[in-house]
Protein backbone atom coordinates (compact mmCIF):
# COMPACT_ATOMS: atom_id res chain seq x y z
CA UNK A 1 0.00 0.00 0.00
CA UNK A 2 2.95 2.18 0.53
CA UNK A 3 4.03 2.03 -2.93
CA UNK A 4 0.60 2.78 -4.18
CA UNK A 5 0.35 6.20 -1.84
CA UNK A 6 3.64 7.16 -3.02
CA UNK A 7 2.73 6.58 -6.72
CA UNK A 8 -0.91 8.28 -5.98
CA UNK A 9 1.32 11.19 -4.53
CA UNK A 10 3.39 11.61 -7.56
CA UNK A 11 1.04 11.46 -10.22
CA UNK A 12 -2.22 11.14 -8.92
CA UNK A 13 -3.77 10.96 -12.95
CA UNK A 14 -2.08 7.77 -13.55
CA UNK A 15 -4.31 4.99 -12.66
CA UNK A 16 -3.76 0.81 -12.33
CA UNK A 17 -6.13 -0.69 -15.47
CA UNK A 18 -5.83 -4.18 -14.14
CA UNK A 19 -5.72 -6.46 -10.60
CA UNK A 20 -2.24 -7.10 -11.29
CA UNK A 21 -0.59 -4.48 -11.60
CA UNK A 22 0.80 -4.52 -14.94
CA UNK A 23 -1.16 -1.43 -16.65
CA UNK A 24 -1.07 1.96 -15.99
CA UNK A 25 -3.05 4.51 -17.79
CA UNK A 26 -3.42 8.22 -17.52
CA UNK A 27 -1.46 11.79 -17.46
CA UNK A 28 1.59 12.55 -16.33
CA UNK A 29 1.99 16.74 -15.20
CA UNK A 30 5.00 18.81 -15.78
CA UNK A 31 4.81 22.55 -16.07
CA UNK A 32 0.93 22.50 -15.71
CA UNK A 33 0.52 20.59 -18.26
CA UNK A 34 -1.20 17.35 -18.83
CA UNK A 35 0.05 14.97 -21.02
CA UNK A 36 -1.19 11.19 -22.35
CA UNK A 37 0.82 7.98 -20.91
CA UNK A 38 0.22 4.33 -20.49
CA UNK A 39 2.54 2.39 -19.13
CA UNK A 40 2.96 -2.04 -19.96
CA UNK A 41 4.84 -4.18 -17.71
CA UNK A 42 5.74 -7.50 -18.15
CA UNK A 43 3.66 -10.41 -16.17
CA UNK A 44 7.00 -10.79 -14.32
CA UNK A 45 6.87 -6.80 -13.70
CA UNK A 46 10.27 -6.58 -15.01
CA UNK A 47 10.56 -2.55 -15.11
CA UNK A 48 13.34 -3.06 -17.81
CA UNK A 49 10.96 -4.81 -20.01
CA UNK A 50 8.02 -2.17 -19.64
CA UNK A 51 6.65 -0.77 -22.69
CA UNK A 52 5.57 3.05 -22.56
CA UNK A 53 2.92 4.20 -25.26
CA UNK A 54 2.39 8.04 -25.21
CA UNK A 55 0.89 10.96 -27.65
CA UNK A 56 2.57 12.09 -30.20
CA UNK A 57 3.13 15.01 -28.36
CA UNK A 58 4.74 13.85 -25.80
CA UNK A 59 6.89 11.87 -28.35
CA UNK A 60 7.83 14.53 -29.95
CA UNK A 61 8.45 16.98 -26.86
CA UNK A 62 11.30 13.63 -25.58
CA UNK A 63 12.80 12.77 -28.60
CA UNK A 64 16.02 12.88 -28.38
CA UNK A 65 16.01 12.11 -24.78
CA UNK A 66 14.91 8.32 -25.30
CA UNK A 67 18.27 6.69 -24.27
CA UNK A 68 18.06 8.24 -20.72
CA UNK A 69 14.76 7.11 -20.52
CA UNK A 70 15.78 3.53 -21.24
CA UNK A 71 18.34 4.14 -18.54
CA UNK A 72 16.47 4.88 -16.09
CA UNK A 73 14.03 1.96 -16.88
CA UNK A 74 17.06 -0.44 -16.52
CA UNK A 75 18.63 1.58 -12.91
CA UNK A 76 15.59 2.75 -11.03
CA UNK A 77 14.30 -0.15 -8.72
CA UNK A 78 9.89 0.75 -9.06
CA UNK A 79 7.90 2.15 -10.80
CA UNK A 80 7.30 4.94 -8.46
CA UNK A 81 11.30 5.72 -8.78
CA UNK A 82 10.85 5.78 -12.09
CA UNK A 83 7.81 8.60 -13.10
CA UNK A 84 9.95 10.71 -10.51
CA UNK A 85 12.98 10.93 -13.21
CA UNK A 86 10.68 10.75 -16.11
CA UNK A 87 8.76 14.00 -14.94
CA UNK A 88 12.31 15.86 -13.74
CA UNK A 89 13.48 14.47 -17.75
CA UNK A 90 10.04 15.90 -19.01
CA UNK A 91 10.66 19.40 -17.13
CA UNK A 92 14.15 19.63 -19.26
CA UNK A 93 12.37 18.38 -22.16
CA UNK A 94 9.59 20.80 -21.77
CA UNK A 95 11.93 23.87 -20.62
CA UNK A 96 14.22 23.13 -23.75
CA UNK A 97 11.65 23.02 -26.07
CA UNK A 98 9.94 26.59 -24.97
CA UNK A 99 13.27 28.09 -24.92
CA UNK A 100 14.00 26.75 -28.98
CA UNK A 101 11.17 29.31 -30.00
CA UNK A 102 13.26 32.12 -27.75
CA UNK A 103 15.79 33.94 -29.96
CA UNK A 104 19.17 33.81 -28.19
CA UNK A 105 21.50 37.59 -27.98
CA UNK A 106 24.12 37.86 -29.14
CA UNK A 107 25.91 38.05 -25.55
CA UNK A 108 24.62 33.97 -25.53
CA UNK A 109 27.04 32.58 -28.37
CA UNK A 110 30.03 34.78 -27.40
CA UNK A 111 30.14 33.88 -23.80
CA UNK A 112 29.16 30.46 -24.74
CA UNK A 113 32.25 30.02 -27.26
CA UNK A 114 34.32 32.21 -24.69
CA UNK A 115 33.31 29.25 -22.05
CA UNK A 116 34.65 26.58 -24.65
CA UNK A 117 37.50 27.86 -25.34
CA UNK A 118 38.61 27.99 -21.72
CA UNK A 119 37.59 24.48 -21.24
CA UNK A 120 39.27 23.16 -24.10
CA UNK A 121 37.71 21.75 -26.95
CA UNK A 122 39.54 18.46 -26.35
CA UNK A 123 36.44 17.98 -24.20
CA UNK A 124 33.79 18.25 -26.23
CA UNK A 125 32.46 15.80 -27.42
CA UNK A 126 29.38 17.45 -29.29
CA UNK A 127 27.68 20.58 -29.80
CA UNK A 128 24.25 20.95 -32.20
CA UNK A 129 24.08 23.14 -35.09
CA UNK A 130 21.72 25.60 -32.65
CA UNK A 131 24.48 25.80 -29.83
CA UNK A 132 21.71 24.76 -26.94
CA UNK A 133 23.13 21.04 -26.66
CA UNK A 134 26.57 20.30 -25.46
CA UNK A 135 28.20 16.81 -24.51
CA UNK A 136 31.46 17.04 -22.67
CA UNK A 137 33.58 13.95 -22.06
CA UNK A 138 35.36 13.41 -19.08
CA UNK A 139 37.91 10.20 -17.83
CA UNK A 140 37.37 9.33 -14.46
CA UNK A 141 40.83 8.20 -12.65
CA UNK A 142 39.79 4.74 -13.14
CA UNK A 143 40.73 5.71 -17.16
CA UNK A 144 36.71 5.04 -17.57
CA UNK A 145 35.41 7.46 -19.89
CA UNK A 146 32.02 9.61 -18.99
CA UNK A 147 29.89 12.11 -20.59
CA UNK A 148 27.51 14.84 -19.27
CA UNK A 149 24.97 16.33 -21.60
CA UNK A 150 23.84 20.29 -21.61
CA UNK A 151 20.53 21.61 -22.81
CA UNK A 152 21.54 25.32 -22.24
CA UNK A 153 18.66 27.91 -22.32
CA UNK A 154 18.40 31.53 -23.52
CA UNK A 155 19.47 33.13 -20.31
CA UNK A 156 22.57 31.63 -19.87
CA UNK A 157 24.86 31.63 -18.08
CA UNK A 158 22.15 33.51 -15.53
CA UNK A 159 20.14 30.17 -15.50
CA UNK A 160 22.18 27.08 -15.26
CA UNK A 161 21.62 24.61 -18.29
CA UNK A 162 19.87 20.68 -17.48
CA UNK A 163 22.73 18.41 -16.93
CA UNK A 164 22.00 14.68 -17.95
CA UNK A 165 24.23 11.61 -16.87
CA UNK A 166 24.38 8.21 -16.45
CA UNK A 167 25.30 8.29 -12.84
CA UNK A 168 23.61 5.93 -10.25
CA UNK A 169 22.78 8.73 -8.13
CA UNK A 170 21.07 12.07 -8.65
CA UNK A 171 23.48 14.75 -9.78
CA UNK A 172 22.84 18.21 -8.60
CA UNK A 173 24.19 21.76 -10.19
CA UNK A 174 25.65 24.21 -7.83
CA UNK A 175 24.98 27.46 -9.59
CA UNK A 176 25.48 31.08 -9.56
CA UNK A 177 24.84 33.20 -12.15
CA UNK A 178 28.68 34.24 -12.62
CA UNK A 179 29.15 30.71 -13.06
CA UNK A 180 29.65 28.90 -16.34
CA UNK A 181 30.46 25.52 -17.83
CA UNK A 182 33.93 25.37 -16.22
CA UNK A 183 31.84 25.38 -12.72
CA UNK A 184 29.75 22.49 -13.88
CA UNK A 185 32.64 20.34 -15.64
CA UNK A 186 34.17 20.67 -11.95
CA UNK A 187 31.28 19.34 -10.27
CA UNK A 188 31.42 16.76 -12.64
CA UNK A 189 34.83 15.77 -12.29
CA UNK A 190 34.08 15.51 -8.53
CA UNK A 191 31.02 13.68 -8.39
CA UNK A 192 32.99 10.78 -11.03
CA UNK A 193 35.91 10.77 -8.46
CA UNK A 194 33.08 10.63 -5.85
CA UNK A 195 31.40 7.38 -7.59
CA UNK A 196 34.95 5.65 -8.27
CA UNK A 197 34.83 2.75 -5.46
CA UNK A 198 31.37 1.79 -6.89
CA UNK A 199 32.39 1.65 -10.46
CA UNK A 200 35.91 0.03 -9.48
CA UNK A 201 33.85 -2.86 -7.96
CA UNK A 202 31.29 -3.49 -10.27
CA UNK A 203 33.84 -3.25 -12.69
CA UNK A 204 36.08 -6.45 -11.09
CA UNK A 205 32.68 -8.17 -11.11
CA UNK A 206 31.82 -7.51 -14.80
CA UNK A 207 35.55 -8.30 -15.78
CA UNK A 208 36.06 -11.33 -13.44
CA UNK A 209 32.32 -13.45 -13.08
CA UNK A 210 29.88 -14.12 -15.50
CA UNK A 211 27.00 -11.63 -15.28
CA UNK A 212 23.87 -12.89 -16.37
CA UNK A 213 21.69 -9.53 -16.17
CA UNK A 214 21.96 -6.66 -17.13
CA UNK A 215 23.39 -7.39 -20.46
CA UNK A 216 25.24 -4.72 -21.02
CA UNK A 217 24.71 -3.40 -17.64
CA UNK A 218 25.22 0.91 -18.04
CA UNK A 219 27.04 3.09 -15.17
CA UNK A 220 24.11 3.94 -13.73
CA UNK A 221 22.83 0.52 -13.12
CA UNK A 222 23.62 -0.73 -9.25
CA UNK A 223 22.39 -4.56 -9.45
CA UNK A 224 24.17 -7.49 -10.88
CA UNK A 225 22.67 -10.84 -11.23
CA UNK A 226 26.23 -13.00 -10.99
CA UNK A 227 26.02 -16.86 -11.95
CA UNK A 228 27.58 -19.23 -9.43
CA UNK A 229 26.32 -22.67 -10.95
CA UNK A 230 24.21 -24.58 -13.50
CA UNK A 231 21.13 -23.54 -11.84
CA UNK A 232 22.04 -20.83 -9.22
CA UNK A 233 22.83 -16.95 -9.23
CA UNK A 234 22.99 -14.31 -6.80
CA UNK A 235 21.36 -10.71 -7.45
CA UNK A 236 23.30 -8.13 -5.31
CA UNK A 237 22.10 -4.57 -5.06
CA UNK A 238 24.95 -2.29 -4.59
CA UNK A 239 24.75 1.24 -2.68
CA UNK A 240 27.02 3.73 -4.43
CA UNK A 241 27.21 6.01 -1.77
CA UNK A 242 28.70 2.63 0.67
CA UNK A 243 30.23 0.18 -2.13
CA UNK A 244 32.09 -1.78 0.28
CA UNK A 245 29.46 -2.38 2.70
CA UNK A 246 27.57 -5.54 1.90
CA UNK A 247 24.73 -5.47 -0.46
CA UNK A 248 21.46 -7.07 -0.49
CA UNK A 249 21.84 -10.24 -1.75
CA UNK A 250 18.91 -12.86 -3.63
CA UNK A 251 19.76 -15.84 -4.50
CA UNK A 252 17.79 -17.46 -7.84
CA UNK A 253 17.82 -21.60 -8.72
CA UNK A 254 16.72 -24.87 -7.26
CA UNK A 255 16.34 -24.63 -3.24
CA UNK A 256 19.04 -27.28 -2.97
CA UNK A 257 21.13 -25.12 -4.43
CA UNK A 258 20.71 -22.18 -3.63
CA UNK A 259 19.67 -22.51 -0.10
CA UNK A 260 23.19 -23.84 1.84
CA UNK A 261 24.57 -20.24 0.06
CA UNK A 262 21.92 -18.35 2.23
CA UNK A 263 22.71 -20.14 5.30
CA UNK A 264 26.40 -19.35 4.67
CA UNK A 265 25.74 -15.49 3.98
CA UNK A 266 23.42 -15.39 7.25
CA UNK A 267 26.35 -17.51 9.42
CA UNK A 268 29.20 -15.78 8.09
CA UNK A 269 27.73 -12.07 7.86
CA UNK A 270 30.05 -10.72 10.63
CA UNK A 271 33.06 -11.56 8.47
CA UNK A 272 32.41 -8.95 6.15
CA UNK A 273 36.09 -6.82 5.44
CA UNK A 274 34.96 -3.20 3.80
CA UNK A 275 39.07 -3.11 3.49
CA UNK A 276 38.93 -5.83 1.00
CA UNK A 277 36.90 -5.62 -2.54
CA UNK A 278 33.28 -6.48 -2.70
CA UNK A 279 33.70 -9.40 -4.92
CA UNK A 280 36.38 -11.06 -2.66
CA UNK A 281 34.19 -10.33 0.27
CA UNK A 282 31.29 -12.36 -1.47
CA UNK A 283 33.82 -15.64 -2.82
CA UNK A 284 34.42 -15.83 1.35
CA UNK A 285 31.05 -14.77 2.72
CA UNK A 286 29.82 -17.65 0.28
CA UNK A 287 32.84 -19.88 0.06
CA UNK A 288 33.02 -20.25 -3.11
CA UNK A 289 34.85 -19.49 -6.36
CA UNK A 290 32.25 -18.09 -9.13
CA UNK A 291 33.04 -19.38 -12.47
CA UNK A 292 35.73 -17.59 -14.60
CA UNK A 293 35.52 -15.60 -17.21
CA UNK A 294 38.84 -17.04 -18.40
CA UNK A 295 38.29 -20.90 -17.87
CA UNK A 296 34.33 -21.20 -18.58
CA UNK A 297 32.01 -20.01 -21.37
CA UNK A 298 28.98 -18.56 -20.63
CA UNK A 299 27.21 -21.40 -22.42
CA UNK A 300 28.46 -23.81 -19.90
CA UNK A 301 26.00 -22.53 -16.98
CA UNK A 302 23.46 -20.38 -18.84
CA UNK A 303 21.08 -22.76 -20.23
CA UNK A 304 18.06 -22.05 -22.36
CA UNK A 305 14.15 -22.13 -20.88
CA UNK A 306 12.52 -25.19 -21.55
CA UNK A 307 9.98 -24.25 -22.39
CA UNK A 308 10.32 -21.02 -25.12
CA UNK A 309 14.36 -22.65 -25.75
CA UNK A 310 15.82 -19.61 -25.82
CA UNK A 311 18.03 -17.99 -23.12
CA UNK A 312 16.72 -14.32 -23.05
CA UNK A 313 13.19 -13.72 -23.38
CA UNK A 314 12.52 -9.52 -23.33
CA UNK A 315 15.49 -8.71 -21.80
CA UNK A 316 15.15 -11.92 -19.01
CA UNK A 317 17.13 -15.17 -18.71
CA UNK A 318 15.39 -18.22 -16.97
CA UNK A 319 15.38 -17.52 -13.15
CA UNK A 320 13.18 -20.32 -12.26
CA UNK A 321 14.67 -23.64 -12.06
CA UNK A 322 13.29 -27.51 -10.71
CA UNK A 323 14.32 -28.46 -7.62
CA UNK A 324 14.92 -31.83 -8.64
CA UNK A 325 18.56 -32.36 -8.50
CA UNK A 326 17.86 -35.32 -11.42
CA UNK A 327 16.24 -32.49 -13.43
CA UNK A 328 17.55 -28.75 -12.85
CA UNK A 329 15.85 -27.56 -16.02
CA UNK A 330 15.78 -23.66 -15.70
CA UNK A 331 12.60 -21.72 -16.86
CA UNK A 332 11.84 -18.13 -17.76
CA UNK A 333 9.60 -16.94 -14.86
CA UNK A 334 6.57 -15.80 -17.80
CA UNK A 335 6.68 -19.21 -19.33
CA UNK A 336 6.57 -21.00 -16.33
CA UNK A 337 3.55 -19.19 -15.31
CA UNK A 338 1.82 -19.24 -18.41
CA UNK A 339 2.26 -22.99 -18.99
CA UNK A 340 1.01 -24.09 -15.37
CA UNK A 341 -1.98 -21.19 -16.25
CA UNK A 342 -2.58 -23.45 -19.01
CA UNK A 343 -2.65 -26.55 -17.11
CA UNK A 344 -6.06 -28.03 -15.39
CA UNK A 345 -4.06 -29.52 -12.55
CA UNK A 346 -2.65 -26.46 -11.24
CA UNK A 347 -4.28 -24.68 -8.67
CA UNK A 348 -3.49 -20.95 -7.93
CA UNK A 349 -4.03 -18.95 -4.51
CA UNK A 350 -3.55 -15.32 -4.73
CA UNK A 351 -0.01 -14.57 -6.29
CA UNK A 352 1.36 -18.20 -5.60
CA UNK A 353 0.39 -20.80 -8.01
CA UNK A 354 0.89 -24.82 -7.64
CA UNK A 355 1.89 -27.71 -10.74
CA UNK A 356 4.21 -29.73 -11.82
CA UNK A 357 7.44 -29.42 -13.52
CA UNK A 358 7.10 -29.79 -17.39
CA UNK A 359 9.63 -32.28 -17.90
CA UNK A 360 9.94 -34.32 -14.56
CA UNK A 361 6.26 -34.00 -13.04
CA UNK A 362 7.69 -32.99 -9.59
CA UNK A 363 5.55 -30.53 -7.58
CA UNK A 364 6.53 -27.11 -8.08
CA UNK A 365 5.54 -23.58 -6.62
CA UNK A 366 6.11 -20.57 -8.47
CA UNK A 367 5.31 -17.36 -6.75
CA UNK A 368 4.42 -14.66 -8.74
CA UNK A 369 6.86 -11.45 -8.85
CA UNK A 370 3.90 -9.12 -8.89
CA UNK A 371 4.35 -6.23 -6.47
CA UNK A 372 1.52 -5.55 -3.92
CA UNK A 373 0.67 -1.93 -4.44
Amino acid sequence: MAAARALLRHCPLLLPRDRHGTAYEGFVTAQGRDFHIRILLPKDLQLKNARIECSWHLKKILQGYQHILKQRLHSCPDLVSFMVELKTVLEIALKNTQDLHIPRPPEYYSCLVRDLEILGWNRVAYVDTGLTTVKLKAEDSGGRQHLITLKLNAKYPTEPPGCLVDFPVPFAVSWMPQNSLIDIYSQFLAALESLKDFWDALDEIDGKTWVLEPENPTRSATTRRIAIGNNASVNIEVDPHHPNMLPECYFLGADHEVNPLRTKLNNNMHLWDPEISLLQNLRELLEIDFPSRVVLEKSDFAKDCGICYAYRLDGSVPEHVCDDPRCGQPFHQACLYQWLQGLPTSRQSFNVIFGECPYCNKPLTLKSSMKKL
